[in-house]
């Protein structure tokens, strides 16, 4: 098996063979009968192509038999096909047609999550896996006793899932993986910029930078100082992903698990580092939400205006068709992944992971684990992801060099993967955390706020590890 390449992994495997992604209430009712039809021609005939791969595979590991064929899903959301247009993801298919496999949707309000699958276990509805992408399922999770080790059941040591090994061991908790994480990607913030506007201001191209390893800190903030003017509509960086972008990069977690124990980031020199800097962008006048005239509303359309540098968002932005995203961003939007930190070890960048856990009082572990194998063999099968990767281009419009862009970025997120844990600690600590990191882009120095949280969010691991 050949290293990890799909694009967006997540959104290929929650809706391989879907054609359009809706904009808006009315958009599906937009396609004729005949479209439609085409459509699940289309949608049949990539089913049929990846289940032959699977079955002509020597190596492929999708092989035994399930006894109990129903494996019961508890989220906020459906893997299963439903009512918005969505078609039988690739992972789905071949649990269902090599293992004769289903998944039992138990839908939960988001916000009730944990205290309705506390009532579940204590019921014994044999609820089997619950999503923990959201990065808040460990260590809580864990230490209420709501999920089992997925160790007994995958073997993360296997050529399907060793890709995701770093991953899913930096996450361990007491020795054993409490959550499976079945993916990571880049998508989750990129710089989107304008290309015209680089030209235009006699400002090098961010994705040649990139290509040449001089995409960083400094790179970016240069351009910054050579492009903001306020008297004259030029403004630096706007939308409200970009302080944990940037802060993403430095490779470190605010908290962090090592050794078995939570641990805080906050007094790390690469943490103090970041603060710093952003509080300077701020200081200089690079950060313009928030600013003097411009509000607190995010502008997009600055981007394609070319009024603006660089809006750091999720690719999430482009899961539309061409007419919708380029209406919002302009002709010439491109994006880059975050700026690499100059100073740090690897080029560490937002990474999302798709992770799912074994439920405590489970029914059915063995299927969970079968269909996660599915969903792996469907990302590192190069077949199956030559079959699936040509939904960018044909749903949503993208180029060449958007696609090997992404690709790009998903390798940095798994080579060098870092996920904050914060917000499986406790409520109290994900929203010191969410609320104050953010700060020095507000104009509050970093000293000020590291004296206020430290400490406090210090007791809150002490609780979980057990030190007070």
């Amino acid at each position: 098996m050949k290293k990890l390449k799909a694009l967006l992994g997540a959104l290929i495997l929650t809706g391989s063979f879907a054609v359009t992604a809706c904009s808006s209430s009315d958009s599906s009712s937009a396609s004729s009968g005949s479209d439609n039809h085409e459509d699940q021609t289309m949608a049949k005939e990539k089913s049929d192509q990846i289940l032959d791969i699977a079955r002509n595979d020597e190596d492929c590991p999708l092989t035994g038999e399930l006894s109990n064929k129903t494996i019961k899903w508890f989220a906020t959301w459906d893997i299963n096909p439903d009512d918005t247009g969505k078609k039988t993801p690739a992972d789905l298919m071949l649990f269902q047609e090599l293992y004769g496999g289903n998944i039992e949707y138990h839908n939960v309000a988001y916000a009730d999550r944990y205290d309705e699958l506390a009532r579940l276990i204590d019921s014994d509805e044999g609820i089997d896996f619950f999503y923990a992408g959201d990065n808040d399922a460990l260590p809580r999770g864990a230490v209420k006793d709501m999920f089992v080790p997925a160790d007994d059941y995958i073997d993360f040591d296997s050529p399907i899932w060793e890709d995701m090994k770093e991953a899913n061991d930096s996450i361990m908790w007491n020795g054993k993986h409490y959550a499976a994480v079945a993916q990571t990607t880049g998508d989750l913030v990129a710089v989107m910029y304008n290309r015209k506007t680089m030209q235009e201001a006699g400002l090098d191209d961010p994705a040649d930078l990139y290509a040449e390893g001089k995409w960083n800190w400094d790179t970016f903030e240069s351009m910054l100082e050579q492009f903001v003017d306020w008297d004259n509509q030029r403004y630096g960086i706007d939308g409200w992903w970009f302080e944990n972008g940037l802060i993403n990069t430095i490779g470190k977690p605010a908290v962090g698990i090592e050794n078995g124990k939570l641990i805080s980031n906050l007094g790390d020199p690469a943490m103090e580092r970041v603060q710093n800097w952003m509080f300077n962008l701020y200081q200089k006048g690079y950060v313009a939400i928030g600013g003097p005239g411009y509000g607190w509303e995010v502008k997009p359309n600055y981007i394609g205006e070319g009024k603006l540098l660089f809006y750091p968002v999720g690719l999430y932005e482009l899961y539309y068709t061409l007419d919708v995203w380029k209406q919002k961003y302009g002709e010439d939007m491109f994006f880059v992944p975050m700026p690499r930190d100059p100073k740090a070890d690897e080029y560490y960048i937002p990474m999302k992971m798709e992770a799912y856990a074994f439920v405590n009082g489970g029914h059915n572990p063995e299927g969970v684990a079968k269909y996660l194998d599915c969903y792996r063999y469907c990302l590192v099968n190069d077949d199956i992801h030559d079959i699936t990767g040509t939904m960018f281009k044909d749903d949503y419009g993208w180029t060449d060099e958007m696609v090997e862009m992404c690709e790009e970025m998903n390798e940095l997120a798994e080579d060098n993967p870092v996920i904050d844990v914060a917000s499986g600690v406790s409520e109290d600590c994900a929203e010191i955390l969410n609320t104050n990191l953010r700060q020095t882009t507000r104009g509050v120095p970093w000293n000020e706020t590291y004296d206020a949280i430290a400490s406090e969010v210090q007791n809150e691991l002490d609780k979980v590890n057990g030190d007070k």
